[in-house]
């Protein structure tokens, strides 16, 4: 793995902790970070892919954007095209009044990024 594959890879990660400590967490109200982190973690690891095939990508946070650049070089991800239209959401709506998420939208924020991560790291040959 090239060596800023990597670090996208770690950003991912730190993501998906992110999500995790969110979950474990007592308080409440917690679930637009949640969505924020789950978008995050399935943005960076689409565009470490991209790193990895040296396929130049734009400084977007759309998932369905990046995807449809990587399916050329993962196809089969091509099952995550309506899933990443919810998850895109979560990168900008979170941020501004007006928009909240709630408990369902966060479980499935999380099961989309967990499913994928899943996916994107048994491409990279990484313990799924």
């Amino acid at each position: 793995m090239m060596p800023m594959t990597s670090e996208w890879v770690r950003k991912a990660e730190g993501d998906f902790d992110v999500i995790s400590v969110l979950l474990r967490s007592r308080k409440r109200g917690r679930y637009d970070a949640i969505c924020f982190h789950a978008q995050q973690c399935a943005e960076k690891y689409l565009k470490a892919r991209m790193v990895e095939a040296n396929a130049p990508f734009p400084k977007t946070h759309d998932l369905e954007m990046l995807l449809n650049l990587v399916i050329s070089i993962e196809p089969l991800w091509a099952i995550f095209a309506n899933e990443f239209r919810l998850l895109s959401q979560w990168a900008i709506l979170p941020r501004y009044p007006g928009i909240d998420a709630d408990r369902s939208k966060a479980n499935a924020a999380v099961k989309t990024c967990r499913r994928f991560r899943e996916v994107a790291r048994l491409a990279f040959g990484l313990k799924a």
